[in-house]
């Protein structure tokens, strides 16, 4: 497999730190999570940096090719867009699971969730990863996640796996030193050993991001500063190659711009330990583009992605998987979620203090997310902590069908059908927020009183 080129050290893009991300000194590219972008309006502070010669790399979180079902056509579409807007280099996603199509209803997680590693599971990402690779216009590269739970009777170690993912299909990886550590702290996993185990050689590049322990679980946040521990595992990686990229991710809770860049001077203090580093940076996007662009002149065209190199599609196009392996891996799959996001009993053999923790950290993320996608709701509802508590009443068993859009509406139909909130004045307010955004007039109150009964029962 041919090394992937240098892109150096960069952060994750997010709107709220975007005018410090530009300013930060030194920075080399960004990484921006790509259901949160339109290729066809993309924010004017992507477009500056691009400009500057900042590569811009969008990072997908919803395709789930780790799911029992194939790989959504439409979405692959979407992220080849994304790679074709900014100029991209590469496109990278999870080897994860977000949502379970067997049996029916459809299940969203809303969340990353780990993939048994089973001869089964393995077979299906592999087949999923070679069908995203034929519709993508540029690399894939897979990221391993953080997990707080462990899958009964697996077969092989993440090593084993994430290497014979490689072996199978070519794809890249893209290591994050966090989620290693989390998987330390949580399953008992060694990183070294992860290290030791991967084709290094596949590596794209990799993540680096902060978390907690508490209760001798490591919460994997990327609201806090990055550890020592975890600046230590991306040593450990260190001291074996030298990245081609890595990548400072922060999702909420955004510190000042002076400790942001104090925390990326920390990880290149990690990748100077073991001398100089390449000095051939990636072209810049738009060719010989200023590095300080005069103001007036137009953004420059995104450049058409270079054709993908043989050396990172499939090495071989064996039979398809059965379709009895993807139901198996569908109904474990379906059964751990459900019991994560509906309430119901819990698979033999998940430890049941972790199940605890994961459903209430996903209904935790859901409510956080919904509130940022629907702002309002907090205020009609008397503020962040009645809000909270109403919704995570709400979601307690009702998961989620329709991303977050829709459920922020369910959730509001589920006020209303209940009278609530209490206040007349607030319980209007919230009626014309959900009527303005559901195109349709109010439940009638016959209909309310019934479906509340059937809530009740429930």
């Amino acid at each position: 497999m041919k090394p992937m080129a240098h892109l150096g050290v960069g952060i994750g893009w997010r709107p709220e730190i975007a005018d410090a991300v530009e300013r930060l000194p030194g920075l080399d590219w960004v990484e921006v999570v790509a259901e949160n972008i339109c290729p066809g309006h993309l924010p004017a502070s992507l477009l500056r940096l691009r400009e500057r010669g900042v590569r811009v790399v969008p990072h997908g979180v919803s395709l789930g090719l780790g799911g029992a079902h194939r790989p959504d056509p439409e979405k692959l579409a979407a992220l080849g867009e994304r790679a074709v807007a900014l100029g991209a280099p590469l496109v990278t996603e999870h080897i994860a699971f977000v949502r379970t199509t067997t049996p029916a209803p459809v299940l969203e997680a809303g969340h990353l969730l780990p993939v048994p590693r089973t001869r089964d599971a393995l077979d299906v990402l592999c087949e999923n990863v070679r069908i995203a690779q034929d519709a993508l216009p540029v690399p894939l590269a897979l990221e391993n996640i953080a997990a707080l739970i462990s899958w009964p009777g697996e077969e092989m170690t993440e090593g084993r796996f994430l290497s014979e993912l490689v072996e199978r299909t070519g794809v890249r990886l893209l290591i994050d030193v966090a989620n290693l550590h989390t998987n330390r702290v949580n399953r008992g996993e060694d990183p070294a050993a992860v290290l030791d185990a991967i084709p290094l050689e596949a590596l794209a590049y990799v993540h680096v991001a902060g978390g907690f322990e508490r209760d001798g679980v490591w919460h994997d946040t990327h609201a806090h500063p990055v550890p020592g521990v975890v600046l230590d595992v991306l040593a450990q990686l260190r001291r074996r190659m030298d990245p081609p990229g890595v990548l400072l991710e922060r999702d909420d809770d955004f510190p000042p711009e002076g400790e942001l860049a104090g925390e990326l001077e920390a990880i290149r203090g990690v990748l100077d330990l073991a001398g100089p580093r390449p000095s051939a940076p990636l072209p810049a996007p738009s060719g010989d583009a200023a590095a300080d662009p005069a103001p007036e002149l137009e953004p420059a065209p995104a450049p058409q992605p270079a054709p993908r190199p043989a050396a990172d599609r499939a090495p071989h196009s064996p039979e398809p998987v059965p379709d009895a392996a993807r139901t198996r891996v569908g109904l474990a799959q379906a059964a751990l979620l459900s019991a994560l996001v509906a309430g119901t009993p819990v698979p033999e053999g998940f430890d049941r203090q972790r199940i605890r923790v994961q459903s209430r950290s996903l209904a935790a993320k859901r409510a956080g997310v919904v509130a940022k996608v629907a702002p309002e709701l907090p205020g009609i509802l008397g503020g962040e902590k009645a809000y909270r508590e109403a919704f995570l009443a709400y979601a307690r068993n009702r998961p989620m069908t329709g991303g977050y859009r829709r459920d922020a509406l369910d959730f509001a139909e589920h006020l209303l059908i209940r009278e609530l909130p209490a206040d007349p004045a607030d319980r209007r307010r919230l009626t014309a927020w959900w009527q303005e955004r559901a195109g349709t007039r109010p439940t009638r109150r016959i209909v309310r009183w019934a479906r509340a009964l059937v809530g009740r029962a429930a």
